[in-house]
């Protein structure tokens, strides 16, 4: 069975979990959250982030020395999946050789399994390649992994083969998800896959969408509808292909990452019928009472993936004009994001520290702090970025979107819950938006404490107080 929930490390929450040891998750504290999502939130899998972060190379040795009452009965790569997302060579140069080493961490952790259980068992078999962008960037990870890491164990090495010394490894193949971040590779996904598929007889094909980096680089909508367009050109490529293909999306607490929250499971399922594993990222499993939290994971493991819908070409043409806005606004927030970012708390400790934010993107030409920090910065001066860009669009062209993006004007209400007009008076192209919020209930102690900071009273207590009031950080 292909998971339909999946904890990731993505560092959005506002508060800590009790088991941390310190407010940065690391080392030893992801092992007992990978735990703990299992044997507590009953989530079926757990993403183990290599790209770009510190991270436990033996965490399946771990887990099962540690816990091994209860992962007896409940196997790893069977009942549990554990899933390394790892870096991509072709655009993470600093940390490609990161690559060999955690694809060589497989067959170690096989290793482990094998002692523990008393037979072969292949705790890891599948790794996520983020930034995919063409098929030939998944073949290289497949053949890396089944030639040279997998494959070496029959060369010899002096008078002995490398097996008959070392130990066999095993599993001889893994599976490559990609994961699809820009326009380009989302609404080619389907093209991709296909060229990937050809000619291999795989049961089945997993396939990850983003949507924070989307709605970072093009805005809400275009997100949104440019992943239900992949979602259902994935689908009639499954049926051309007759091969399982199993869409992941991941989805974040605030609606501009995808509004997963245990109190809108609905709605996100209603939203992303195609889906198959939605992500149960940090804030779903930290800013929640921990009955709320299983009763939303039980909710979605207990609903059955329906069939994605289709997305009229017209409606994205609606979409060049409405980015074009929100690029503009973007790049006239631009400062005040950075400087309002370093005040934002950080959740999990990164191996890089690039420019001011460590581990940055670009957006449009533009240096921006990550998706979470992007977010929670925007929210922080009463901007939520879901409005940015919707002032290009008129009252029937969002009608008409609508009809495609289902939860959009639940998802425009919660963020003109959190506007704050003041901001107006600092940025005239967001009076459009001040009018507009005339018509929503606002949050007068998130407006309160915005409005201190729109003042210059900047400081990360006040960010995270913000972040406490709407349920999330970023």
């Amino acid at each position: 069975m292909i998971p339909r929930t999946m904890s990731t490390q993505h560092p959005d929450n506002v508060f800590i979990p009790f088991f941390a040891q310190e407010p940065a998750l690391g080392g030893e504290d992801e092992v007992t959250e990978a735990f703990y999502a299992f044997s507590v939130l009953g989530i079926e899998e757990q993403m183990w982030d290599f790209e770009g972060k510190e991270v436990d190379e033996f965490v399946v040795k771990k887990l099962l020395e540690r816990h091994g009452y209860f992962f007896k009965e409940r196997r790893l790569g069977r009942d549990f999946r554990l899933t390394p997302r790892v870096p991509n060579p072709s655009v993470e140069k600093a940390e490609a050789k990161l690559l060999l080493e955690t694809l060589e961490s497989i067959p170690r952790s096989a290793d482990y399994a094998k002692i523990f259980y008393g037979e072969e068992v292949v705790p890891i078999f599948e790794v996520i390649l983020p930034m995919t962008t063409s098929s030939e960037e998944i073949e290289r990870v497949y053949e890396l992994y089944r030639r040279y890491i997998a494959g070496k164990q029959y060369k010899r090495v002096y008078d002995v083969k490398i097996y008959e010394w070392i130990g066999e490894f095993f599993p001889g193949e893994i599976n490559v998800i990609p994961l699809f971040e820009t326009k380009e590779a989302i609404l080619n996904a389907h093209e991709i896959l296909e060229e990937y598929l050809t000619g291999k007889g795989f049961e089945y094909q997993r396939v990850f969408l983003a949507r924070s980096d989307p709605a970072m680089n093009y805005g809400l909508i275009s997100a949104v509808l440019y992943d239900k367009y992949a979602l259902f050109k994935l689908q009639e490529l499954e049926e051309e292909m007759g091969i399982g293909i199993y869409p992941i999306i991941g989805v974040g607490g605030a609606p501009f990452r995808g509004h997963l929250t245990p109190k809108n499971v609905k709605g996100v399922l209603e939203e992303y019928k195609g889906v198959q594993t939605f992500t149960i990222q940090s804030s779903f499993k930290y800013d929640s009472q921990p009955k709320e939290v299983i009763k939303a994971v039980e909710e979605i493991k207990s609903s059955k993936r329906g069939e994605a819908e289709p997305v009229d070409e017209e409606v994205l043409n609606l979409l060049p004009k409405y980015e074009r806005a929100y690029s503009a606004e973007l790049r006239t927030l631009a400062p005040l994001i950075r400087e309002i970012a370093k005040y934002v708390p950080s959740r999990r400790r990164r191996k890089l520290h690039i420019g001011l934010f460590g581990y940055p993107r670009e957006v449009n030409g533009m240096a921006l702090p990550r998706a979470i920090k992007f977010t929670a910065s925007l929210y922080s001066i009463g901007v939520p970025p879901e409005l940015l860009g919707l002032s290009a669009l008129s009252e029937s062209e969002l009608d008409r979107i609508g009809e495609y993006y289902k939860g959009l004007y639940r998802d425009l209400s919660f963020a003109f819950r959190y506007f704050n007009p003041k901001a107006a008076e600092r940025f005239r192209f967001l009076k459009p938006l001040a009018e507009m919020a005339k018509d929503y209930e606002m949050e007068d102690a998130h407006r309160a404490i915005t409005s201190a900071i729109l003042s210059g009273q900047l400081n990360e207590s006040l960010v995270v107080e913000a972040a406490g009031i709407r349920g999330f950080l970023g």
